[in-house]
C-alpha cells in the first residue's frame, strides 16, 4: 500500500463525510433465528424498494468509497452481508440484480463451503462456485477472518493469520485481490486496526465503532433486520446521522 493510501487509512473521518453502509447477514426464511440474522426474501425486496424510493442504489463498499473519493457517491448506499451464508446467493443475488444493485459479502476463509460453527447454528455457507457467481455479478468478496473469532486481544501470530492469512487464502481461491475486511462480531482494538492497515486492505467494516476510530480502517454500518419496514429503515438512516453529528458511537 502506498504511503498516501496508508495515511488515508489512519485518518479519522469527519462525521459529515461518513458514508451510509447497511449491514445484513443473510436473506432467507429461518424457523429458528435467535440472533436475528435473516431477512425474509419478501421483506428484503421491500427494503430495496424503499432504498429506490429514497433515491439510493446499493453497491459494494469498495465501489462506494472509490465513488466518495471521486466526489460521485451521491445516490449510493453501501450494502454488506457478513459471514457468507448460502442464502445470499439463493435469495439476495436475484433480488439485487432486479434492482440494479451490488454488495460486498464478507466470508470466513476457513469455513467456505461448510456450515457456521459460531452463534450456536449450523447454517450453510457459500462455497467456491457461489463466490464465483457473486463475483461474476459484480459483487465484492471480502475477508471476515479465518475462523470468525473476536480480534480484540489476540496474540500477534493469531491476529496475523486472522487478518493476513485469511486474505491470502481467499485471494488464492478467487484468483483475485481481496481489498476489504470485516471485523468478526465488530470486535477490534488498536492492534486489530493496525494489523488490517499493515496487511494492505483498502478498508475494513466495523459495527459500532468509537467515533475517534471511524475511518477507512473502521467503516461503521447500520444493522438491518426483518423488522425494518420502510418507516424504520428511513428512521434508522436519520438517527444514524444524528448520532454521528452528536459525537456518539455510530
Amino acid at each position: 500500500m502506498a504511503v498516501i493510501e496508508r495515511a488515508r487509512t489512519m485518518t479519522p473521518w469527519r462525521w459529515r463525510d461518513v458514508p451510509l453502509v447497511l449491514m445484513y447477514h443473510t436473506v432467507d426464511v429461518l424457523t429458528d433465528d435467535p440472533h436475528r440474522l435473516a431477512v425474509s426474501p419478501r421483506r428484503f425486496v421491500r427494503q430495496l424498494a424503499t432504498l429506490r424510493r429514497l433515491g439510493l442504489r446499493g453497491v459494494g463498499v469498495g465501489h462506494l468509497l472509490a465513488a466518495r473519493r471521486a466526489g460521485r457517491s451521491a445516490g449510493l448506499v453501501g450494502i454488506t452481508f457478513d459471514d457468507g451464508y448460502a442464502g445470499v446467493v439463493r435469495h439476495a443475488l436475484p433480488a439485487m440484480r432486479r434492482f440494479g444493485c451490488t454488495a460486498t459479502v464478507f466470508v470466513v476463509a476457513d469455513r467456505i463451503g461448510a456450515v457456521n460453527d459460531w452463534d450456536g447454528g449450523e447454517l450453510a455457507l457459500l462455497d467456491g462456485p457461489d463466490l464465483a457467481a457473486l463475483a461474476g455479478a459484480g459483487w465484492e468478496i471480502g475477508a471476515h477472518g479465518a475462523r470468525h473469532v473476536p480480534l480484540a486481544g489476540l496474540g500477534d501470530a493469531t491476529l496475523r493469520d486472522e487478518v493476513t492469512g485469511s486474505r491470502d487464502r481467499l485471494a488464492a481461491l478467487l484468483d483475485a485481490p481481496v481489498d476489504g475486511f470485516c471485523y468478526p462480531y465488530g470486535s477490534m482494538d488498536a492492534a486489530a486496526r493496525a494489523a488490517v492497515t499493515a496487511a494492505g486492505y483498502r478498508y475494513a467494516c466495523a459495527v459500532d465503532a468509537p467515533r475517534a476510530a471511524i475511518g477507512v480502517a473502521a467503516v461503521p454500518r447500520i444493522y438491518v433486520g426483518e423488522r425494518d419496514g420502510a418507516l424504520r429503515l428511513t428512521g434508522k438512516r436519520v438517527l444514524y446521522r444524528a448520532r454521528l453529528a452528536s459525537g456518539g458511537r455510530s
